[in-house]
């Protein structure tokens, strides 16, 4: 063999053994190895072109060819469960090859989705993409890999545009979701970090907006280890609602510890800072207007401001009135006395002396 080939052959043995094992690394969210850390044993974490960020609608570029989302084969989900699982970061679901999007420079294959979300405290804080700074409870990802140009994940996952994730934001607030009580009402059967279940299958699409054609679209990275920058990243405008029993349970159910740790540890915050957004630039599907985006307990605040605010303008106008009022009725008043004494037909008229001649 050519030295050269050998040299060339080592090296990427090497780095295939190096990817490997930072791959298979423990890392967490806020413990040891966290966010902070990540760059250090996972040195793509720190590149220049990570996710998620913050969309800054203001900053956007407004793309008239970027075509609506298409997804192909979400509704032919076969006669076969699914199957649902906690991997100790997130609860995961594989989707059949079958499916996948269209509306894309290349054809994408689907690979799995799962969910990130907050801690129970907050209902507005669990989402990892926030859009002018307001984040929402939480956010579903459906990630699938370039079938078109890559023979599989493994492959795909390397090179630039070799994935594209469909962002989905949800809020709290509203009726149940029937769509997304496929996955919830299951996670009981997940608690634990690798406890899988075999669930129905149901039509995927159903998760997604309603809207498909108003997204906003920046490349960007996986958004935990190893964080590699070949993502093509879809997050949509319009936010999903839940309710807040189902982001409750969303919360609270499951654990990133196994069934046998002594001490089981709430799987919460799942979530990664937002990244900056350095030299890219974030298109639009469509025109953004900038809306200021308010919570439930926001709204709730504005309300009642406005109604007290109400009020008190009209107890200051009532007041203002009833005083003009009695003003006007004292006015009147002293008006109809010098009247009264000017043309009391009573009144003697005073007698002028006559000078004597």
């Amino acid at each position: 063999m050519d030295p050269a080939w050998l040299v060339v052959a080592v090296f990427l043995l090497l780095w295939q053994c190096v990817e490997s094992t930072n791959a298979g690394k423990e890392w967490t969210y806020a413990g040891v190895v966290g966010q902070s850390e990540w760059p250090e044993v996972f040195p793509e974490c720190g590149g220049s072109s990570q996710s998620p960020i913050d969309v800054d609608t203001s900053q956007t570029l407004y793309d008239p060819s970027l075509a609506p989302v298409k997804p192909l084969g979400y509704d032919q989900y076969g006669h076969g469960p699914f199957t649902l699982s906690n991997n100790g970061h997130t609860v995961e679901m594989p989707l059949p090859s079958w499916m996948g999007i269209g509306g894309l420079p290349w054809q994408f294959s689907a690979v799995q989705l799962h969910l990130h979300w907050g801690n129970g405290v907050g209902v507005a804080k669990g989402s990892e993409h926030t859009i002018d700074g307001h984040s929402a409870s939480a956010e579903l990802h459906v990630v699938h890999y370039n079938s078109e140009l890559h023979a599989n994940l493994s492959e795909a996952k390397t090179q630039g545009n070799g994935l594209a994730v469909l962002g989905v934001l949800i809020e709290a607030g509203g009726e149940t979701n029937q769509a997304y009580t496929n996955i919830l009402n299951y996670l009981g059967r997940i608690r634990h970090a690798g406890q899988r279940v075999a669930i129905p299958a149901f039509d995927v699409q159903t998760l997604l907006p309603r809207d498909l054609s108003r997204y906003f679209r920046y490349n960007g990275s996986l958004t935990t280890p190893p964080c590699h920058q070949s993502v093509l990243w879809t997050v949509f405008s319009e936010r999903v609602r839940i309710s807040h029993s189902q982001l409750l349970k969303l919360e609270t159910v499951l654990f990133s510890s196994r069934p046998e740790d002594s001490q089981p540890t709430l799987l919460q915050d799942n979530y990664r800072a937002t990244q900056p957004l350095n030299c890219r630039t974030v298109l639009s599907s469509f025109v953004p207007v900038s809306v200021q985006i308010y919570t439930d307990g926001e709204i709730s605040a504005i309300v009642v401001g406005s109604l007290c605010g109400c009020i008190g303008l009209g107890v200051i106008a009532w007041f203002v009135v009833k005083t003009i009022r009695n003003k006007d009725v004292a006015k009147d008043f002293k008006q109809d006395m010098a009247l009264k004494m000017t043309f009391d037909p009573e009144k003697k008229e005073e007698t002028v002396p006559q000078s004597e001649p």
